[in-house]
C-alpha cells in the first residue's frame, strides 16, 4: 500500500501498489524469457543445429513464442505496471476494484503461460501476432473487459476534474486493442483446438494486417507514449515541453494511424486505392510521429546534463530516439519503390527490433529502474550496474540492427540484379541465404549483449528487494513557521 503525503490542500489517496509490484515483477521475469527465445533462434538461423532436430525447439515453432512473449508478456505487463501505477497518482483515487486488479494480472500471466504451452507444440492459427486458438483468444477478451472496466470506473471516480494526456493515450490502448483483437480473431470453431477465420482471400488478408500493424501501434506504441508523458518529466523534474503539442501528437496519430495498416500488403491483389491509401497515411504519420518525440527530447531542455550521471535518462533518451528513427523508417518502407526493395529481407526484421528493443525496451528499463526503488522503499543494489545495462542494451542494439539493415539491402539488390541478358544474376536463392550468415551472427552477437543487460536488471531487482528498507528521515521538533 501506499498513500500520498498529507499537505495542506493535498488529496490524501491509499494507493493500490501491490498490484504495479506484481506486474513490475512479472515484466522483468517474461522480459528475461522472451530475449532468452530471441537469442536461441536468432543462434538457429546462424547455426541449424540449434534447432536440435525436435519439433518443439525449431525456429517456426519457438519464433512466434519468442514475438508473443516480448510483446504481450514484456511489453504487456510494463503496460500495465505504468497504467497502474500512475493513474492512480494523476487520476488522485485508488484503482476502482482490488479485485479486478487481481483478476487481470493472474488472468493474463495465466494466458501468457498457456502460449508459451501451446505454441512449441504447433498448437496456433497462424494469424501474426494473433497465433492463439480460440478458446485462449475467449480468455484475452474475458481479461480485457475485466481490465477496460476497472480502468473506466478509476476514470469515474477520479478526485480530479482535468485527465492528463497520459490517460488519453491509455484509454486509445483499453478501446482500440478491444477492437482489433475481436475483430481480427472471429472465427468459427471447428474442435476446441481449431478454428477457420470468417473471412477468406485477400479479405483475410487485409483484416489480419489491419490488426497487425495496429497491434504494432496501440499496443507497442500508444500506451509508450503515455509512459513517456509521465515518467520522462518526472525523471527529467521538469514539466513536458508543450502540453498543446502533446495534445495535437495524440490526436493526430488516432485518426492517422488506424488506416496504415495495408501498406503491408503493397504489390499484392490488394486494391491499388487500398495499398495507395495506407501509404498515403503511413507517411503523413511523420509529422506526429516526430513531433511526440521532440515534445519528449525537448523536456530535457536546460536539463541535458543531467544524462552524464542518470542512466535512467540515458535509457529515456536513446528509447524516444529510437521512437523518432523507427516512426521515419516506417513511413519511407511504405513507399511503393522502397517497399520492393526490403519486403520480405532483413530490413524489415531489423525495423521491427528498433522499435520494439530500442523504442519499447530501453523505455521500459528506464521506468522499471525509476519506479524500483521507489515501489519497495529500497536503495537500488548495484548502481553502477544499471549504468552498465544501458551501454550493453546500446551496444547490442545498434549492433543488431545495423547488421540486419545491410542485410536486408543486400538481400533486396542481389534478388533484383540482372545480368546482361536481362536474366536474374542470382537465379540459385539458397546462394543469396549463405551470404547471410556473417549478418545473423552479427545479430546473434547484438541480441545476446541485450539479453546480458536484462539479465543483469533482473540480478538487481531481486537483490534490491531482499535489500534493507531506506530508514524514514526523523521529523522536526517543531513546525517550521508559515
Amino acid at each position: 500500500m501506499s498513500a500520498a503525503t498529507a499537505a495542506p490542500g493535498r488529496i490524501v489517496v491509499d494507493y493500490d501498489d501491490d498490484i504495479v509490484r506484481k506486474f513490475f515483477l512479472a515484466t522483468v521475469i517474461w522480459g528475461v524469457v522472451g530475449m532468452l527465445v530471441g537469442v536461441i533462434i536468432a543462434l538457429q538461423l546462424a547455426w541449424w543445429p540449434a534447432n536440435l532436430g525436435l519439433p518443439w525447439t525449431t525456429f517456426g515453432r519457438l519464433r512466434p513464442l519468442h514475438t508473443n512473449a516480448v510483446i504481450f508478456a514484456f511489453a504487456g505487463n510494463i503496460c500495465f505496471t505504468g497504467i497502474y501505477h500512475s493513474m492512480q497518482r494523476l487520476l488522485k483515487t485508488r484503482m476502482w476494484s482490488d479485485t479486478l486488479s487481481k483478476i487481470h494480472f493472474w488472468g493474463w500471466q495465466l494466458i501468457i503461460v498457456s502460449a508459451a504451452i501451446t505454441y512449441p507444440l504447433g498448437i496456433t492459427q497462424s494469424r501474426e501476432y494473433a497465433e492463439l486458438i480460440w478458446p485462449i483468444d475467449v480468455a484475452v477478451t474475458l481479461i480485457w473487459v475485466v481490465f477496460a472496466i476497472n480502468f473506466f470506473g478509476t476514470l469515474a471516480i477520479r478526485k480530479v476534474k482535468h485527465i492528463y494526456v497520459a490517460i488519453w493515450f491509455y484509454m486509445s490502448f483499453v478501446i482500440t486493442i478491444a477492437v482489433l483483437h475481436i475483430v481480427n480473431n472471429l472465427a468459427m470453431p471447428a474442435t476446441f483446438l481449431r478454428s477457420y477465420p470468417i473471412y477468406s482471400g485477400m479479405t483475410d488478408a487485409l483484416v489480419q494486417w489491419w490488426y497487425g500493424h495496429n497491434a504494432v501501434w496501440f499496443f507497442l506504441t500508444t500506451p509508450f507514449l503515455g509512459l513517456m508523458y509521465y515518467y520522462l518529466p518526472k525523471a527529467a523534474d521538469r514539466p513536458i515541453y508543450s502540453y498543446r503539442l502533446s495534445i495535437i501528437h495524440f490526436w493526430g496519430l488516432i485518426f492517422l494511424y488506424i488506416w496504415a495498416g495495408p501498406h503491408h500488403l503493397l504489390y499484392s491483389g490488394l486494391p491499388d486505392w487500398a495499398q495507395t491509401l495506407g501509404m498515403v497515411f503511413s507517411i503523413m504519420l511523420l509529422a506526429p510521429s516526430w513531433g511526440g518525440m521532440l515534445n519528449g527530447l525537448l523536456t530535457l531542455k536546460g536539463a541535458w546534463h543531467k544524462l552524464r550521471t542518470d542512466p535512467i535518462l540515458k535509457f529515456m533518451v536513446v528509447g524516444v530516439t529510437f521512437y523518432g528513427m523507427s516512426t521515419f523508417e516506417g513511413p519511407m518502407m511504405s513507399i511503393r519503390s522502397v517497399n520492393g526493395l526490403a519486403h520480405f529481407t532483413n530490413w524489415v526484421v531489423g525495423h521491427v527490433h528498433s522499435g520494439a528493443l530500442g523504442w519499447n525496451g530501453m523505455l521500459t528499463f528506464a521506468v522499471l529502474y525509476w519506479l524500483l526503488p521507489r515501489l519497495w522503499n529500497r536503495e537500488v543494489a548495484y548502481p553502477k550496474m544499471v549504468t552498465q545495462h544501458f551501454w550493453l542494451a546500446t551496444i547490442g542494439i545498434v549492433i543488431y540492427t545495423v547488421a540486419m539493415w545491410a542485410a536486408g539491402l543486400m538481400e533486396g539488390l542481389q534478388w533484383r540484379a540482372v545480368n546482361d541478358a536481362g536474366q536474374l544474376a542470382n537465379p540459385i536463392f539458397i546462394d543469396i541465404v549463405h551470404r547471410l550468415e556473417p549478418f545473423y551472427w552479427l545479430r546473434l552477437l547484438g541480441g545476446t549483449l541485450y539479453f546480458v543487460g536484462a539479465v543483469m536488471m533482473l540480478i538487481n531487482v531481486f537483490k534490491t528487494i531482499r535489500g534493507p528498507e531506506r530508514v524514514a528521515a526523523a521529523a522536526p521538533a517543531t513546525a517550521p513557521a508559515s
